[in-house]
């Protein structure tokens, strides 16, 4: 098997990472990437196209698309255990699958990329592997903090020689000059240690805080730790790297090399995708439509462990986003299924008589716009709700038959998905005694997970269609009460929604086109359970 590259491309076909292993040009590869999107078909879990030269074999996770680009000589089946492994690393190096959290986490998948595939062919490695050699600590690393600690240290005691020659050399002016014009030119020379200090500083890498612009909205929390610091002293953000870096250092040399290769080739390096020198602050994505409006179910779902429901509840929500204050003279036209079961109840400031014959959200007064700027989900315009005690409408069920046979316990667990929805990144949690080393698991559609330290078998799915609308698992563990594989705990995201709220049109109340606007639909659990 000879992998020719590896790449996470967006759904719209957007190559976000891509790392190549054997010798091609980079105009092959973008032209084997660029075809891709057009290849692929829909609802495959894990497939492959095969062109005249090459063969693609993909994974759709969540709104990205994992590829591996091999020859066509290559074993079908390492290609997927190969494609299998790298779906395993990419949660481990990416907190979620998205555009910003990928590109933002490049160069640490790039690395792992490389320690499972190298020149072409797959090394014998485990995810634990990888992670190990990927946080390794360097010699070259110690070396870079005794280095820079010791100009820390040189340029601490420059600044003191300095001051004390200004100190100097101002009370000897201050002998010859009179008492105002002395006081005088004392605060000047104090104002001249305060920028000396700052010249050595920024001289020696040292950082320091930013000031606000002055806009009315307060200083950051930069400027609060900048001001709470002595002057001449280094700030936070030259003090040794943190623990767990591993082989940054040689990683970062690595970084710079492909970029100035990059670089060499003509390719364009845009600078919102390298790693933030503050993770801890990372800022929200920022809106590119004008409009943006999400609709949101949360399922709190309880299933009894015999057969039955005790709890089906689903809140929904629309929020709206509006990018600029003059885009927020609109009402929002929307559809939905249409259940009577649903209930919905529209912000205070909604006209509601409108909503209710004509299915349009609109302000009460049509001269007051919708807020602009808002963070996080946004402004909520319609919340709904609906209970149901009808088992046809539980979109997951799960069964779980364990039994007691001499020193041992066999659980079998069997899913069954309703066709309403095609549900993806399920998890399936199942609590576990206590124990040392992981179960048996004899038979499984999907893959699975041991958390040791929680005691829980974790059965996960990528993605359930019409393909795979049921499945099973079963395990062998020492003989325990059977009360102890409950409650059963799963979650799960999808694309559509109960209500299947959608959002029809943006009507302009200053009249002139619909602005543009984009909108997403995602039903997330809650709390699901079987008790």
């Amino acid at each position: 098997m000879v992998v020719l590259a590896a790449s996470i491309t967006s759904k719209s076909g957007k190559a976000l990472v891509s790392r190549q292993f054997v010798d091609m040009t980079r105009i092959r590869i973008e032209g084997l990437l660029a075809a891709f999107p057009k290849l692929i078909g829909s609802g495959k879990q894990h497939t492959y196209v095969e062109t005249e030269n090459v063969r693609y074999v993909y994974q759709p996770m969540e709104g990205i698309y994992l590829l591996l680009v091999t020859n066509k000589q290559s074993n079908i089946l390492e290609d997927l255990d190969t494609l299998r492994l790298l779906s395993k690393l990419v949660p481990e190096f990416s907190a979620s699958l998205d555009e910003e959290s990928i590109c933002k986490h490049a160069f640490e998948l790039i690395f792992a990329f490389d320690e499972v595939i190298s020149i072409g062919h797959k090394e014998n490695v485990t995810i634990a592997q990888v992670r190990q050699y990927c946080e390794m600590e360097s010699h070259e690393e110690r070396l870079h903090k005794l280095v820079m600690q010791s100009k820390i240290n040189e340029t601490k005691d420059v600044m003191k020689r300095k001051a004390n020659e200004i100190d100097k050399s101002k009370i000897e002016r201050g002998k010859l000059e009179k008492g105002g014009y002395s006081s005088l030119q004392s605060m000047s020379s104090m104002g001249s240690i305060g920028r000396m200090d700052s010249g050595f500083s920024n001289d020696m890498g040292i950082s320091s805080g930013t000031f606000g612009s002055g806009s009315g909205f307060g200083i950051t929390s930069e400027v609060d730790s900048f001001s709470s610091k002595p002057k001449g002293r280094a700030s936070a953000a030259v003090t040794a790297p943190t623990k767990g870096m591993g082989m940054k250092l040689g990683k970062s040399q690595r970084a710079n090399q492909f970029l100035e290769s990059l670089k060499a080739e003509g390719e364009m390096i845009v600078e919102d995708v390298r790693p933030s020198a503050n993770p801890s602050k990372t800022a929200a994505p920022p809106l590119t439509d004008p409009i943006s409006l999400t609709a949101e179910e949360k399922l709190n779902v309880t299933l009894k462990r015999d057969g039955g429901l005790s709890n089906f509840d689903v809140q929904g929500t629309l929020s709206l986003q509006v990018l600029n204050q003059d885009d927020g003279f609109i009402q929002v036209q929307i559809e939905s299924s249409g259940n009577s079961e649903i209930k919905f109840k529209t912000h205070p400031n909604i006209n509601k008589e409108l909503f209710t014959n004509e299915n349009i959200l609109g302000s009460k007064d049509p001269n007051r716009p919708f807020p602009a700027g808002q963070s996080g989900d946004g402004l909520g315009l319609l919340k709904w709700r609906m209970q149901s005690k009808d088992e046809s409408a539980v979109p997951l069920s799960i069964n779980c038959w364990p039994s007691v046979s001499g020193n041992e316990t066999y659980v079998s667990i069997e899913y069954e998905a309703s066709k309403m929805f095609d549900l993806q990144n399920v998890v399936i949690s199942v609590p576990l005694p206590a124990l040392r080393e992981a179960p048996n698991v004899r038979q499984i559609d999907g893959e699975w997970r041991f958390d040791s330290r929680n005691s829980i078998l974790e059965w996960s799915l990528l993605l359930i269609d019409d393909s795979n609308r049921s499945g099973s698992m079963e395990f062998v563990v020492p003989a325990v009460d059977t009360s102890v594989f409950f409650p059963i705990a799963v979650r799960f995201t999808a694309s559509s929604t109960f209500s299947s709220m959608k959002v029809a049109s943006i009507v302009p109340l200053k009249g002139g086109a619909p602005p543009r606007f984009s909108q997403r639909t995602q039903l997330v659990t809650e709390s699901y359970q079987v008790v």
